[in-house]
């Protein structure tokens, strides 16, 4: 067969899918490669992650058969279970990343009301780890929670073998204990770790004190969800908190699932202030001034 594939989101990451099904298909022999405009194509299998992505316009393609899958399509949307039981990965089409994607669960813990981890995945589930990429240079892992992961252990120990620097994209810290902490500590990190203080009705100040006994703050970056439920009084507190602990902070404003709703110009000035460094240092939000004529302490008379 001779197989066309698609990125939608583009190419500003490796989609696992996708590598997993190349891969799957050169060993049955299969002709595979990225879909060209007006080729022909025998199947051509399309992966879309997020929802706002423009669709890709199929009509300039020939194929007897179009393979629509993932998020951005449709929650519910499942490689083959040949391929989902294949450990096998194809580097070699996003050969401009120098590192291996890794996960050892899917599914959460949490069920968040911004997220669609559970809806898609389900409660947490221990996967098989899969292959990584000759050409690697550390790894990412992509766990949405990894310490409630029950063989988190064992994914420790893995990743220790591999020798590589490590990049962690989900650790949370209202679970986060001693043990945890010891084991985060033995491992070569590729960047800060990553927590989310993403729910304000929840005071997380106490965990993130008895986190940074263990880890050093500076290695520390907290997602925050804006825009999502909160008022500007609760953004505040976590930012200022995390600033008084020594956290980095990355603030994110909410963007729902069918993208529909655009992030306000408040959210976008606490993002631009928090998320550099220098700003969120230097003063208070409330000083911040993003625009000529315009300081944000309008924004606290005007939520008041």
């Amino acid at each position: 067969m001779n197989i066309g594939l698609i990125d939608v989101d583009g190419h500003n990451f490796p989609n696992f899918a996708l590598m997993r099904a190349s891969a799957y298909h050169k060993t049955k022999g299969d002709q595979v490669e990225w879909a060209t405009p007006f080729s022909r194509y025998d199947k051509v299998m399309a992966s879309k992650v997020f929802t706002f992505t423009p669709d890709f316009n199929y009509l300039t393609l020939q194929a007897d058969v179009i393979e629509k899958g993932g998020t951005g399509y449709k929650i519910a949307s499942r490689l083959p279970e040949a391929v989902e039981n294949s450990s096998l990965m194809d580097y070699s089409i996003y050969p401009q990343y120098p590192f291996s994607i890794q996960f050892f669960s899917r599914g959460c813990i949490r069920k968040c009301p911004f997220c669609l981890v559970r809806e898609k995945e389900g409660y947490i589930q221990t996967v098989e780890p899969v292959g990584l990429n000759p050409k690697g240079k550390w790894i990412e892992v992509l766990d949405n929670n990894f310490f409630a992961n029950p063989e988190w252990k064992n994914a420790v120990s893995y990743l220790l073998k591999t020798r590589q620097p490590i990049k962690l994209h989900g650790v949370d810290v209202r679970i986060m204990d001693e043990e945890q902490a010891y084991w985060l500590n033995k491992l070569k990190m590729k960047q800060n770790i990553h927590i989310a203080w993403d729910l304000p009705q929840i005071d997380l100040t106490d965990r993130l004190k008895e986190m940074i006994k263990y880890v050093k703050p500076y290695k520390i970056t907290c997602y925050v969800l804006v825009g999502f439920n909160s008022t500007i009084e609760q953004d505040l507190f976590r930012l200022n908190t995390l600033r008084s602990l020594g956290i980095t902070p990355f603030v994110q404003p909410y963007r729902d699932f069918t993208n529909k709703r655009k992030p306000k110009q408040y959210e976008l000035d606490l993002a631009r202030w928090a998320n550099k460094m220098w700003l969120f240092k230097s003063f208070d939000f409330v000083d911040f001034s993003p625009r000529k004529g315009f300081r944000c302490d309008y924004y606290l008379k005007q939520f008041a």
